[in-house]
């Protein structure tokens, strides 16, 4: 958290991945230097971690990531020193979509979504409920995914706007790709994560009779 942050960046993770992702650590180095906070966290428990690694069963149930993601934002809201801050959600791959439906469901408290090789076709029905500005980031090497981001933007009523970055697949592990994602991601976040400004109550002048 640098020392009056913008705002936060919630990181929901991808498929098999944790905090850890050298990736998202990546990104969330180069938000931090822009002036916003970030928060990586497991959004499963290692005993999940552990089923998931051998069966995937978790990875895919967005229901239960989206939740996870609605109940870290609550936590972000109870804590005095994050309680105030514009939250933005960044999500990579699967996360991408569960990212979405979290923006959906807290509509007052996420003001912006970026995913980056997301799935956003996966948030289903909650696409057309998502009101924060949202960035899609695609490679643009991963052309299954660039077509269910396409899809995914029709059913989308509020802003969404798709940047391909030529030459990259879909873990952006092409030199260069991954700084093109942190350079639009902060872009983004700085842009729409603003923080709300107190105007003054005009009050009516009052009356005396006479």
């Amino acid at each position: 958290m640098p020392s009056e942050p913008q705002g936060l960046v919630l990181f929901a993770h991808g498929s098999g991945s944790s905090r850890h992702s050298s990736r998202n650590q990546f990104v969330a180095g180069a938000l931090e230097r822009c002036g916003l906070a970030t928060l990586l966290i497991d959004l499963l428990t290692p005993d999940e971690e552990a089923v998931d690694v051998r069966t995937a069963e978790f990875r895919f149930n967005l229901e239960m990531l989206a939740d996870r993601l609605v109940a870290i934002i609550e936590w972000i809201r109870r804590r005095d020193e994050t309680s105030a801050l514009p939250i933005g959600l960044f999500g990579a791959s699967t996360g991408g979509g569960a990212a979405l439906m979290a923006a959906a469901a807290r509509p007052h408290d996420v003001a912006a979504v970026v995913s980056r090789g997301g799935r956003p076709d996966l948030a289903g029905s909650s696409l057309a409920k998502v009101k924060a500005p949202t960035l899609l980031i695609v490679g643009g090497d991963d052309e299954p995914v660039i077509q269910m981001n396409r899809d995914a933007m029709k059913q989308m009523r509020g802003q969404v706007t798709l940047e391909i970055v030529p030459g990259a697949t879909h873990l952006f592990e092409e030199p260069g790709t991954l700084e093109q994602v942190a350079a639009l991601a902060g872009d983004w976040f700085i842009r729409c994560l603003k923080p709300a400004v107190s105007m003054p109550v005009e009050r009516p002048a009052s009356r005396t009779g006479g």
